[in-house]
């Protein structure tokens, strides 16, 4: 029960040596508030393009799919689904905070959200927390997880009363591996092709002089600035004396160099987020026949153990277990991701309605249109189409010998 939970919690916050007082003043969003999802060096997020190109195709896809509660594959409202969908703080909504969440897993490897409850022990609010303050342990007292919480006041916090995504861990390990961390050979490297190519880019132009006699160190002097001068004037162009050979000096930057590498870099990028690699604008080593063979991919691949993540944590965090055992459970809805074409979605749901297994109000409601009711409610067969529980004996039949009810 919710309240159990609660009451655990504020004993073991209790037993740790955390006053309530501090629990209370810590978990004021006001401590984290400016702290999060921004980079300071070139692997971050905030300078690098492709790194920010590929969290916000992900976090925004995520934090687009709608979220609901649940019961036996009915919706249902509750002051729960309330404040993780509409309100779960007072400085986000929920697209905001899901967005902020996943943005957070894909820089820092992990992403954390403390739950506030209310005296009643309801969920009151859902506050993002940088994970740069948050330390998992396992308590040799309990031997349960904790999270050591640093703000003004260093908390911690029992893993039922805290929200943990992540990416991969493995057994030794409480925290996600960062993606960005994983990439940082790849980063330094394109960083140190483009800075190279920069500056000779930004080179001045250069030339070898070659005169036919030897000159004095004066006259040299005077032939150099003469050329300087002379090159400047005249927009680049130059006059080219008898006895006077002009050589430019070849530079180094390959604009080849720095396409491979930046395509290189696409490739890692995406192979470590798990996204195909077309997301980054390279098609290369791609054959995809459609668009929905790459969305299919996609979904099954890159935002499915995500979405499942969020759900799994959700239901056992947010939820008691009382209202998991009577059917309730979050889902994020993919199917809009997986529809198809028009001409593909038309002969799904012909076949779906034809054959009994969705009704017409089922592809109404996946086409965000508002469902009629009626027989358009009820499941059909072919034959042609008469609703599934209808007696065969009573349909109507137009083969030779027989007859019309």
């Amino acid at each position: 029960m919710k309240w159990y939970k609660d009451m655990k919690f504020k004993i073991g916050m209790s037993l740790i040596g955390v006053s309530q007082k501090a629990n209370r003043k810590a978990n004021n969003l006001s401590n984290w508030a400016g702290r999060m999802f921004w980079g300071v060096d070139n692997s971050s997020l905030a300078t690098n393009e492709t790194i920010f190109s590929i969290v916000t195709r992900i976090s925004n896809t995520v934090s687009s799919l709608p979220l609901k509660l649940y019961k036996d594959h009915d919706v249902v409202k509750n002051n729960t689904s309330d404040v993780l969908i509409n309100e779960p703080n007072e400085f986000m909504h929920g697209f905001d905070f899901i967005n902020k969440m996943e943005v957070t897993r894909n820089e820092k490897g992990n992403a954390y959200a403390l739950i506030n409850r209310d005296i009643r022990a309801q969920i009151e609010s859902l506050m993002p927390i940088d994970p740069n303050y948050v330390t998992p342990f396992i308590n040799t007292d309990d031997h349960a997880l904790w999270y050591e919480v640093r703000g003004n006041t260093t908390i911690y916090v029992h893993n039922s009363e805290i929200i943990h995504i992540k990416h991969i861990t493995g057994v030794s390990r409480l925290s996600g591996l960062s993606p960005i961390d994983i990439l940082k050979n790849t980063l330094e490297y394109d960083r140190a092709v483009q800075e190279f190519s920069l500056i000779q880019m930004q080179k001045p132009e250069s030339f070898v002089l070659k005169y036919g006699a030897n000159v004095s160190p004066e006259k040299r002097k005077a032939v150099i600035e003469d050329f300087r001068a002379y090159y400047k004037d005249n927009g680049g162009l130059l006059f080219q004396e008898p006895g006077v050979d002009i050589e430019p000096m070849e530079k180094k930057y390959l604009s080849s160099d720095t396409a491979q590498s930046e395509k290189i870099t696409r490739s890692r990028v995406a192979n470590v987020f798990n996204v195909p690699v077309s997301f980054l604008n390279d098609s290369e080593g791609q054959s995809y026949s459609s668009n929905e063979q790459l969305m299919t991919q996609f979904v099954q691949m890159t935002l499915t153990p995500i979405i499942r993540q969020y759900e799994y944590e959700f239901n056992r965090k947010l939820l008691t277990p009382t209202e998991r055992k009577s059917g309730h459970y979050f889902k994020f809805n993919l199917s809009g991701l997986l529809r198809g074409d028009m001409t593909t979605r038309t002969a799904y749901y012909q076949a779906a309605i034809r054959n009994g297994w969705l009704s017409q109000d089922d592809v109404r409601k996946y086409e965000d249109e508002a469902p009629v009711g009626g027989n358009a409610s009820k499941l059909w067969v072919s034959g042609d189409l008469y609703p599934i529980d209808m007696d065969p004996a009573k349909r109507k039949t137009t083969s030779k010998g027989g007859e019309e009810d």
